[in-house]
């Protein structure tokens, strides 16, 4: 399961020489151990209410303890570059080494996160989104499984179901509702199988649910390319509301 790499929207945006500052570090205590995330807000936006926020969740190459997004430099300038043109507050956990977004250490991580942005910059509660790509996809399921009232919508990107027995696709389809979901995947994926996500929209739909689904012909794993390309993505999310 690859990751969202600073390369790729290095080489969508071009070469920027400058740095930003419009991503920041926060940081929360889980009984006494220190993580660390960052948060991304326009300049633009700053000191404004009621924003909405997206949650991201990185693949699995991304995973460390420091913020994955670089905080200044070139890099940080096309991060925040390609992320201004989001009006909403973006937050960027990071996994642990070793660990999986569905780990309980993982899980109260990013819930205090959110929790701790929409408390810092009042933001809309009834706007809150979550978006994952690859092992942040699986991600998605997990946590919409978990807290389904807490997102207005939601984004999986090549991802597929948490559950490793029994019946894996039902369960989360349950769970989740009525909760609108756009699912990404690419045909040729060799790293998660295409058959996760058909797997998981087929039991989405059979429940009820609303979800829309782009699966890319002759596309492998790095689908988000295709995603960051469909023109509707972001005004569908962000006009969802609880």
């Amino acid at each position: 399961m690859s990751n969202f790499p600073m390369s790729l929207i290095a080489g969508l945006l071009g070469g920027l020489k400058s740095s930003s500052n419009d991503i920041e570090k926060r940081t929360i205590q889980i009984n006494s151990e220190t993580f660390h995330y960052q948060v991304h807000l326009p300049a633009e936006l700053k000191g404004k209410k009621n924003l909405p926020v997206i949650v991201f969740l990185h693949g699995i190459r991304e995973r460390g303890t420091g913020g994955f997004l670089p905080e200044s430099g070139s890099a940080a300038a096309i991060a925040s570059h390609y992320l201004k043109k989001v009006p909403a507050i973006i937050v960027l956990p990071q996994c642990r080494p070793g660990k999986y977004w569905s780990d309980s250490l993982m899980e109260q991580m990013v819930m205090k996160s959110l929790e701790q942005t929409v408390t810092e910059f009042g933001a809309d509660k009834s706007r809150i989104y979550l978006a994952g790509v690859s092992m942040g996809g699986y991600g998605v399921w997990h946590f919409a499984s978990r807290f389904a009232e807490t997102f207005a919508a939601l984004v999986a990107i090549c991802g597929g179901s948490p559950l490793l027995t029994g019946e894996r696709f039902a369960p989360i389809a349950k769970q989740i509702g009525s909760t609108p979901v756009w699912v990404f995947h690419g045909e040729q994926d060799r790293i998660v199988p295409v058959s996760e996500s058909r797997s998981m929209v087929n039991a989405i739909r059979e429940h009820g649910g609303s979800v829309k689904y782009n699966e890319y012909e002759k596309v492998g794993h790095e689908v988000w390319l295709n995603a960051l390309k469909e023109k509707q993505l972001l005004p569908w999310l962000l006009s969802q509301n609880n």
